[in-house]
């Protein structure tokens, strides 16, 4: 026996045995294979320079994994691991591919396998497993280092947890590790193998017989045959069935196909042969050439293999300690079709009826942008309403976009087209204004007609028939121009809208200024002196409006040289509908000219109240004061309001003010006139013009006429 050399040592599954041994085999240059998972610790070949690892490093687990999670939309996960090298190495590895999916790490533990000590001290930090709200925990390790964990307190740390583990567990432990109602069905991934020719029929074969020596194999044999005699209870061979086999047996006590130590068993049996194979071919050419001094290769030299897993299943372990099949992993197939899954085949922990549920926040809908809570995850956000005008049209949406052009619906969730507005005449609001405007216009006609009928009257006389007929033809322009801002606006429209309101309003206030300034020349021409006299003679009041009138007529020319008026549109003042309106162009000029409007109405009203109370049956001084205070109150008010308004309420602000202002000029300077032509015309008469007051004396009513 001592001339007879191994060629190789085939060690594990333990990695523990497979680092002890290795060491000791790398001094002799022994070719060692071990059949055991992937160990980052043994692919150091400075340390172990003749160890070769049968299997692959396990990156195709990650993969699988996330698509697991990604599938199920779990993306708070709690990560529990023990404390080695190869298993920190993978966690790193998988956490990193999780945040490339969005998906995020709750919380992350790191057990001492061998010190159980350690593991109790430590339990006070690991009680928060159970309250997070992570519900899904990758536990990744072979079984040999997380007994520990599952037989001490896997009740207290993953209870109720969904368990999502590596690697082919030992079911046949189940019942001590694994209580029901905690992890009552952990998805567990495995590695689903080619079949290999002949294999099937090699275990079909094997018996105890053929295996004498075998003590494990004689063991299962007589406890799953029941090979045992009832009466002697000696166990004896021809108790057993002649005819016995392995495949009789359940598939949870021994499953026919080849597991993963068994592909790695066979694979480095192979690269054995093989590397065998390879040395006694090179070793026949040497002997063909008689060259025995060239060196022999070492079978090290040709025992590395390449091991191709085709797919990577998961399995569901059920409550009666049945491993099933629910889905599998092709690394190979399209993307987005690799993970295939039977979910009516897994069962969720007691009382669970519906998948569960893992996130650290809920969906944001349609309608709301994912906020990120500040110091937490990714995962973890506030869902925050889209502002005005923005949508997001699908869930978790990090950011809302514009809708240009268009118009958010209520919901936020979709842009629609906005529909043309304008202040029409059909609307209700433009109708109503158009009527008050045609009938404050008729009504301005109706008084002008009455007064031309009643022209040679005393009180028509006394009021200076001329400035009162410009007056009433003014108001009838400004009541129509008020209709200028009604219908679809456009470029001509936009231009006649401000100058005509500006120009009118000016001859009308001046007009009222002339009015009140005659007022005054009258009552002071009977004191001595001849200027004030000459100066009502001459009519030098009449001058007013013209005057007047081409001062704002230059303004709004600079006003259409400058920034004139143009059509413009409003897509935000309401909701779902553009706006179409006059944009006033230069602000600053429109204000000039309604200050202007506003410095004339305030100099008539302060003639008008100087002048209230000089003595005189028709002196409408007092009326003129009051329409002036009407006036000044009405654009007064408008400013605030104007400025206030939106849209189309801003034009029907305006509009009204117009009508407004109009109104009161009309009704407080005529209103009297009209009640005394109508009403008391025995009061229309010259002797009461002349006769008041014996202490004063009136001159004629041609004169304050002229």
């Amino acid at each position: 026996m001592r001339d007879r050399r191994s060629i190789a040592v085939l060690t594990g599954p333990s990695v523990i045995t497979s680092d002890q041994i290795g060491t000791l085999l790398g001094l002799y240059r022994y070719p060692q294979f071990t059949i055991g998972s992937f160990d980052q610790a043994l692919s150091d070949h400075n340390k172990f320079p003749a160890l070769y690892q049968m299997a692959k490093k396990d990156t195709l687990i990650i993969t699988a994994m996330v698509s697991l999670l990604l599938h199920f939309s779990w993306n708070w996960v709690g990560l529990l691991t023990s404390q080695n090298e190869n298993n920190v190495s993978v966690l790193d590895e998988l956490k990193e591919e999780m945040a490339k999916n969005r998906l995020c790490v709750a919380y992350e533990v790191v057990i001492s396998s061998q010190d159980l000590q350690h593991l109790y001290n430590m339990m006070a930090n690991y009680n928060g497993i159970n309250e997070a709200s992570a519900r899904v925990l990758i536990i990744y390790g072979d079984q040999d280092s997380l007994k520990v964990l599952m037989l001490g307190i896997e009740q207290i740390l993953i209870k109720g947890k969904v368990c999502i583990m590596n690697s082919q567990w030992d079911f046949t432990l189940k019942r001590k590790y694994f209580m029901l109602g905690s992890l009552h069905v952990p998805l567990i991934f495995t590695h689903h193998y080619a079949d290999v020719s002949g294999f099937t029929d090699f275990v079909k074969a094997i018996h105890p017989s053929k295996y004498p020596k075998d003590f494990v194999l004689a063991k299962l044999w007589f406890l799953s045959f029941n090979c045992s005699d009832s009466e002697s209870d000696c166990v004896t061979w021809d108790n057993c069935a002649h005819d016995a086999s392995l495949d009789w047996l359940p598939g949870h006590i021994f499953d026919m196909s080849m597991s993963g130590d068994s592909n790695n068993v066979y694979n480095a049996v192979y690269a054995v042969a093989q590397a065998l194979h390879e040395l006694l071919l090179h070793q026949t050419e040497v002997q063909a050439l008689g060259n025995r001094k060239e060196t022999v290769p070492s079978p090290v030299q040709h025992s590395e293999s390449d091991i191709k897993r085709q797919l990577v299943a998961f399995l569901s372990s059920g409550f009666l300690e049945l491993a099933v099949k629910v889905g599998k992993f092709s690394p190979y197939a399209p993307h987005g079709n690799q993970l295939s899954l039977s979910e009516n085949m897994v069962e969720w922990a007691i009382e669970t009826t519906e998948t569960p549920h893992s996130v650290c926040s809920e969906s944001c809908d349609p309608g709301f942008r994912k906020s990120p809570q500040e110091g937490k995850a990714a995962c973890c956000f506030d869902c925050t309403p889209c502002p005005e005008n923005e949508i997001a049209n699908g869930t978790n949406k990090e950011h809302c976009v514009r809708c240009e052009d268009q118009y958010a619906n209520t919901q936020r969730n979709q842009c629609l087209l906005r529909v043309a507005s304008f202040l029409a005449f059909g609307d209700p609001l433009g109708m109503a204004l158009a009527c008050i405007a045609l009938c404050f216009s008729m009504l301005t006609v109706a008084v002008m007609r009455m007064f031309v009928k009643h022209q040679d009257t005393a009180i028509v006389k006394a009021n200076n028939r001329a400035l009162s007929y410009n007056l009433l033809i003014s108001l009838i322009f400004c009541f129509l121009c008020s209709l200028l801002f009604l219908g679809r606006p456009n470029r001509v429209t936009c231009i006649l809208q401000q100058i005509t309101f500006g120009v009118v309003f000016t001859v009308a206030v001046s007009t009222v200024l002339a009015k009140t300034v005659t007022v005054v020349l009258a009552f002071k021409a009977t004191s001595p002196g001849r200027r004030m006299r000459w100066l009502l003679v001459s009519g030098a009041p009449n001058f007013i409006i013209p005057i007047c009138t081409l001062i704002q007529a230059t303004l709004c020319g600079l006003w259409l040289g400058t920034s004139p008026p143009f059509v413009d549109t409003d897509a935000q003042s309401e909701h779902g509908q553009v706006i179409i309106l006059c944009n006033k162009g230069s602000l600053n000029a429109f204000y000039c000219v309604l200050g202007y409007l506003g410095f004339l109405a305030l100099a008539s009203f302060t003639v008008a109240f100087l002048a209230r109370n000089l003595p005189d049956t028709f002196n409408e001084a007092k009326f003129l004061t009051f329409s002036m205070l009407v006036f000044c109150s009405v654009w007064l008010t408008f400013l605030p309001v104007y400025h206030s308004a939106k849209g189309k309420v801003m034009l029907a602000v305006e509009v009204f003010s117009i009508l407004a202002s109009g109104a009161g000029l009309l009704g407080c300077t005529f209103a009297p006139k009209c009640y005394i032509i109508l009403v008391r015309p025995n009061k229309n008469s010259l002797h009461g013009f002349r006769v008041r007051n014996s202490s004063h004396t009136y001159i004629s009513n041609k004169e304050i006429t002229m």
